[in-house]
């Protein structure tokens, strides 16, 4: 008996059942295996799979229901406007990651010509948003793995994005002859045997990309520390944090001198953006 598009979601929600997202990670597996969109699945559900289609799915729904997330079962993952390459040596894009990437725009205006920097950018996904939208921006991206920085360096070069830099640096420490007028940060601020580590999409994520010590906040400090050098007289430093940590990372901003410091909620109501402005 041959299996319809609509018949194979159905099963693979049924099997998913208990997790959250079980009809969009079935749709967005379903769509990569079919090589199709997801509007494709929308528009012919009577469409018949092939056996190959068919155990090709059904593989990568046993994979997602193990736990494995669905970013490394298809190699991507949408983040703002872009699809951007993914692989196991780096955090996967999330999407309260975007309202980083809105708060800096706000921060950075459409025909001024200003300097940023986004540092440990993994996947390039800040960096590639804001060059996307802010095209006279000069932006400098920095890791410290070789590997992630291929990868983003990967994921610019499909949209042609010339007014990204990559660099091979631990935070600020190989940038230590520049200035810039926004930094931009989503480091680990994970705390150690937190156990959310043990639950989720997380336990495939690298540990060096999500913990970090003194209760999650090492290198926010670090960075926080390290940006008042780096930034232009008026620039401006934001950083994602826990959805619990606001008031902790408000008070190290506040310590190492900055003003207008604000934190700000994502869709979930948690406060996990908090960026602050230095003047000397």
């Amino acid at each position: 008996m041959k299996t319809t598009v609509q018949a194979a979601l159905t099963a693979a929600i049924q099997k998913l059942v208990m997790s959250e997202t079980a009809r969009i990670d079935a749709e967005i597996i379903l769509g990569y295996c079919l090589s199709k969109e997801l509007s494709y699945l929308y528009t012919w559900p009577e469409a018949i799979l092939s056996d190959e289609q068919l155990r090709c799915f059904n593989a990568y729904i046993e994979r997602r229901w193990l736990g494995e997330p669905v970013a490394y079962i298809t190699g991507y993952r949408d983040f703002w406007n872009q699809r951007l390459i993914v692989s196991e040596n780096v955090l996967i894009p999330r999407p309260e990651t975007e309202l980083l990437v809105e708060r800096s725009l706000k921060r950075l205006g459409p025909v001024e010509v200003l300097s940023v920097a986004d540092l440990g950018t993994g996947t390039g996904a800040i960096a590639i948003a804001i060059a996307s939208e802010r095209p006279l921006c000069n932006i400098t991206a920095t890791d410290v793995s070789h590997a992630n920085l291929s990868l983003a360096c990967k994921n610019a070069n499909v949209y042609n994005l010339e007014n990204i830099h990559f660099i091979l640096s631990n935070w600020l420490t190989s940038l230590k002859d520049k200035t810039f007028h926004v930094i931009i940060s989503n480091p680990p601020y994970i705390v150690k045997n937190d156990i959310h580590l043990t639950t989720g999409d997380v336990r495939y994520e690298p540990e060096e990309a999500l913990v970090s010590d003194e209760n999650g906040l090492s290198d926010i400090r670090i960075i926080i520390r390290d940006s008042k050098r780096a930034l232009k007289n008026g620039g401006w430093l934001l950083i994602e944090h826990g959805y619990d940590q606001s008031r902790d990372v408000q008070d190290i901003f506040k310590q190492y001198g900055y003003t207008g410091i604000g934190s700000y909620k994502d869709l979930n109501g948690w406060p996990r953006i908090t960026e602050g402005q230095i003047y000397y």
